[in-house]
Order: C-alpha cells, then sequence, then structure tokens
C-alpha cells in the first residue's frame, strides 16, 4: 500500500469538510487531500455575518445534540474533536408558536415534527379526527413502503393536524409540503414505528419512547461566536489545501484513480488523484456523474430542491414576546414562514442596548415567484407582516440583511432513500473510489451532514486499502 495517497474532496460544505477531517484522522502520513469549493466561501449553508456589530447567522442556526439511537449526535462528536466543545452553548428560551387565526398560540407538546403522540395537547391548535386512526389488524405501512408524510398523517388524523401543525414544522426545516415530502427520509423514527404499529398515534409514541431524552437535557446547540468557528476549525484540522474560486467540470477514470477537469473551459487545470468524495448537491453531482455513472446519475438527479431568503432585522427595543420564534402555516396566507428571535432565544445574544436581532424565513417550494422581490421590498414585507402578527407595530430597522439561499433545501419525494441506495450501489460496483455525500442523499441538518461526509470519507478509505495502493 502507498503512503501517499491523493484524495479529492469536491465541495466545501460541512459534509466535504467533515469528509476531509476524517481522511486526514484515518489515512496514512502524507496523504493530499484538496478541497475544490467552486465559492469563494467555505462551509456552504453555515455562515456566520455581523448585523449591527454582532455576530448573527445568515444559514444554518443550530445543530442536534444528540442522534436518534440516543446517542451524542456527529455534529458534537466533531466539534468535540476540533476541540471546540468549550463553546457549545444551548437556547435560553424554548417555547416556539404558531402564527394561526391572526395570533401566535404555543406549539403543543407531545409531537414528533408536529404529529400527535397526544391528541388532547394539540386541541388549541388543531382538531384531529381521532376515529380515522383504527387499528386495521396489520401495521401501518410494510416493510419496504415510503409514502408522504402528509398521505398518512391527514388519513389518520385528519387535514387541519396536517395544515396547522405538521405542514409549518417540515416547511420550517425543507420550505417544503408535508403532502411532497417522504416519510422514510424527513421522519425515519416514525417510518420505523409505523412499519410495526398499527395505528398513528402508536407510532408515535413508540417513536418518541425509542430516543428518551432526560428532563431537561438540551435538544439543540450552537456555538459561541457562529458556526462559521466550525468551519474554520474543520478546514485547519484537516490539513487539506483548500482551493476556492475553484469548479470541477469533470471526472474522467485513469485507470484505478481519476483525472479532475478543474477551472473555466478556456484554460482548464487536470488533476490526477486516487479517490473522489463527490459533497456537492445531487444536480451538480449528476453532471459530473453523468458519462462516468449514468444509472447513478440519473437516480441522483431526479432531486429538486427549494430557494428560500432569510430576512434578519436589527430592531431598536422591540415588544417581543418571551419566545424563541414562531411557524407560519401555508394557510395563513404569510409570505414568512418561519421567523426566530435570536436575542430571545440565545442568551449570549442578549445585549445591554436592547437591540433585539428577528430573522424570518421566505420562500416555499413552488412558489419561488415571491422570491424575485428585491431586497427592499423582502425586507420590508417582513417587517409589516412581523408586526401583524405581534399585534403591534415594530420599530423601523436599524440595520438588515436578506441572505438568498437558491437551490437551498432538498425535496425528498417517497421513495428517494432507495433511488440513493441504488445509485451508491451502482457507484460502489463500478467505481468504488468514488462517493457521494451530503444533503441531496441523506437528509437536511448539520448532524446528518457531518455523519454523511464522514461515512463517505470511509467508504473511500477502505477502497483504497484494498486496492492495496
Amino acid at each position: 500500500m502507498t503512503t501517499r495517497w491523493r484524495v479529492a474532496v469536491v465541495g466545501g460544505g460541512i459534509a466535504g469538510l467533515a469528509a476531509a477531517v476524517r481522511l486526514r484522522d484515518r489515512t496514512p502520513a502524507g496523504t493530499e487531500i484538496t478541497v475544490y469549493e467552486q465559492s469563494g466561501a467555505l462551509g456552504g449553508k453555515l455562515r456566520t455575518g455581523e448585523l449591527a456589530g454582532a455576530a448573527v447567522e445568515f444559514g444554518a442556526e443550530l445543530f442536534l445534540m444528540r442522534d436518534p439511537a440516543g446517542g451524542e449526535s456527529a455534529a458534537v462528536a466533531l466539534v468535540r474533536r476540533l476541540g471546540l466543545a468549550g463553546r457549545i452553548v444551548h437556547p435560553t428560551v424554548g417555547q416556539a408558536a404558531l402564527a394561526v387565526d391572526g395570533g401566535l398560540r404555543p406549539i403543543p407538546g407531545g409531537t414528533l415534527v408536529g404529529v400527535p403522540g397526544d391528541l388532547d395537547k394539540v386541541a388549541t391548535v388543531a382538531r384531529p379526527d381521532a376515529a380515522a386512526d383504527r387499528d386495521e389488524g396489520r401495521p401501518l405501512l410494510g416493510p419496504t413502503d415510503d409514502v408522504s408524510v402528509g398521505a398518512l398523517v391527514r388519513s389518520r388524523f385528519g387535514d387541519e393536524v396536517v395544515d396547522r401543525l405538521v405542514d409549518p414544522m417540515l416547511g420550517g426545516v425543507y420550505a417544503g409540503r408535508a403532502d411532497d415530502l417522504s416519510l422514510a427520509t424527513t421522519m425515519p423514527a416514525l417510518a420505523r414505528a409505523a412499519r410495526v404499529e398499527h395505528t398513528l398515534l402508536g407510532a408515535v409514541r413508540a417513536a418518541q419512547a425509542a430516543t428518551p431524552r432526560a428532563p431537561g437535557e438540551p435538544v439543540f446547540g450552537t456555538l459561541a461566536g457562529g458556526l462559521s468557528t466550525l468551519v474554520d476549525a474543520a478546514a485547519t484540522a484537516s490539513g487539506a489545501t483548500i482551493r476556492r474560486h475553484a469548479a470541477v467540470r469533470e471526472l474522467t477514470p485513469t485507470g484505478p484513480g481519476w483525472r479532475l477537469t478543474v477551472g473555466p473551459t478556456r484554460d482548464p487545470e487536470h488533476v490526477d488523484v486516487d479517490a473522489v468524495v463527490l459533497a456537492v448537491p445531487a444536480r451538480p453531482a449528476a453532471r459530473l456523474l453523468a458519462d462516468v455513472a449514468p444509472g447513478a446519475a440519473a437516480g441522483i438527479g431526479r432531486l429538486d430542491y427549494a430557494s428560500v431568503a432569510l430576512v434578519t432585522l436589527a430592531l431598536p427595543e422591540p415588544a417581543l414576546p418571551e419566545l424563541s420564534g414562531f411557524l407560519v402555516p401555508a394557510t395563513e396566507g404569510l409570505l414568512i414562514k418561519a421567523s426566530t428571535f435570536f436575542t430571545t432565544k440565545w442568551g449570549h445574544l442578549r445585549r445591554p442596548d436592547g437591540l433585539a436581532l428577528v430573522r424570518a424565513s421566505v420562500g416555499r417550494y413552488g412558489d419561488e415567484a415571491q422570491l424575485q422581490r428585491p431586497d427592499t421590498d423582502l425586507a420590508a414585507t417582513v417587517h409589516r407582516e412581523l408586526s401583524a402578527v405581534l399585534g403591534g407595530p415594530l420599530p423601523a430597522p436599524v440595520d438588515g440583511h436578506v441572505q438568498r439561499w437558491g437551490g437551498a433545501l432538498p425535496q425528498y419525494s417517497p421513495g428517494h432513500l432507495d433511488r440513493v441506495a441504488d445509485a451508491r450501489e451502482v457507484l460502489r460496483a463500478a467505481h468504488p473510489t468514488l462517493t457521494v455525500a451530503g444533503a441531496g442523499y441523506d437528509g437536511v441538518g448539520i448532524p446528518v451532514c457531518v455523519r454523511s461526509g464522514e461515512t463517505a470519507a470511509e467508504e473511500i478509505i477502505t477502497a483504497l486499502e484494498g486496492s492495496g495502493r
């Protein structure tokens, strides 16, 4: 086996950086790792900026502390690996609300991404059709079945639970609709339980019991100083050569390895490597795979994405409720689909001058035309709608920022996991030194992306070790 492997990581988001760190930790000394990032910034959807003199997230805001099995999440494990555990902070206000019927109502407890585990608790927001959730003598789903979240919940609890609870919860995460999103991908614990339980209520309770949480244990965390500190630390720890503004346009097999075509068409650079981790969204990955693995490309390329905009306003001493924020059902007819009261939710961000940072998420899948408005129009609309939801005019912002994320959030239709598994099997059989990683394949959220990148790195290591190189 050679002691000088050359591995390319295409994509400098958190999945790609996690892959690079794992490669550095687990490959022989002298391994050359290069991260190619098309844009000028690492981190993908992790981006900490500054507004009114304060650090604020213009992308992902937090990470789960636990994994689905109840252990430490991959994000927390990476944070520890990078020596940043002392920076972890947790929300000081956890209660969020739903904007329904012109006012705010606390999100009921006992739900799993909005799906009730106790029908009485959700009665303040929605009226479930309890009679529809009958035991028909068999599990809700077959061993390999996948359905949309909306289809399952509507059939068991009725439309109002989906429209007022589940849809806004999923919309806040995916900017998508419950009726379109795969249960197995977006709610894997519930999907597993539904293959055993005969009622949806029983499935929710079983899924909740499978991941017990100690009273008072924090669900979410972030890093003091911003999540860009995680990005910077990962890039440093990987020891990788970081190539910014370096678009990989073509992959060509070269016997046991790969040749990357990098840069502009008029002046391309060719780089030879032993293995490649493709940590880019599904469509760019499909384009790169089209010639070398057309079967895999076809499966991956079907994935669609939603675009969103995040509008952050700095408001002088606004009258905000003691909430972390609120979600908005699409049925309310607002442009805003979610809002976070940063300086209320996160105690470490509170300011002695009373300036509040409030962020709103705009954009639902299929309604991208709304995002064509100019920044000033989006900010003004958000300010107006926030005032309406909160029941009174908010002060004029002293600063603001609009962050647009085009094609940011994957829309996992039913069967997504099977399509990805098939594509990976094709790649593994034909090209074991080429893997894919990231949200487009395994799900959204920092822990999922970190785990995806690390798993891809392990597959590359196994392939290179097996090749005797």
